[in-house]
């Protein structure tokens, strides 16, 4: 599982049958003090997740084992919308306040 925050949308006229009425969302993976990593990838929305959010995202097999993905040809999914970061005692993110420390 990575953090990641959304940075865009993708749109697909054509895409495979089982991507139909599914939201292609672009990511910016995260490190733990919310920094970006400098990668990014398409992911398919499973939870409703909105832009500037932060999000977790499951890649490979892990990704066709979000809900409903299993016979979809996907490498990522957006499993989670986050709501706080806790690492070492420390509070690093809250949702409430949309802001890292």
């Amino acid at each position: 599982m990575e953090l990641g925050r959304i940075a865009g949308t993708v749109v697909a006229t054509q895409k495979s049958e089982g991507l139909a009425g599914y939201k292609l969302l672009v990511v910016d993976l995260l490190k733990t003090d919310g920094k970006t990593t400098g990668t990014n990838l398409v992911a398919v929305d499973t939870v409703g997740a909105g832009m500037g959010e932060t999000v977790i995202v499951v890649r490979g097999s892990s990704a066709r084992q979000a809900e409903g993905m299993t016979t979809v040809p996907v490498d990522a999914s957006i499993i989670a919308i986050v709501d706080s970061i806790e690492v070492e005692g420390k509070v690093r993110f809250k949702k409430s306040k949309d802001e890292w420390v």
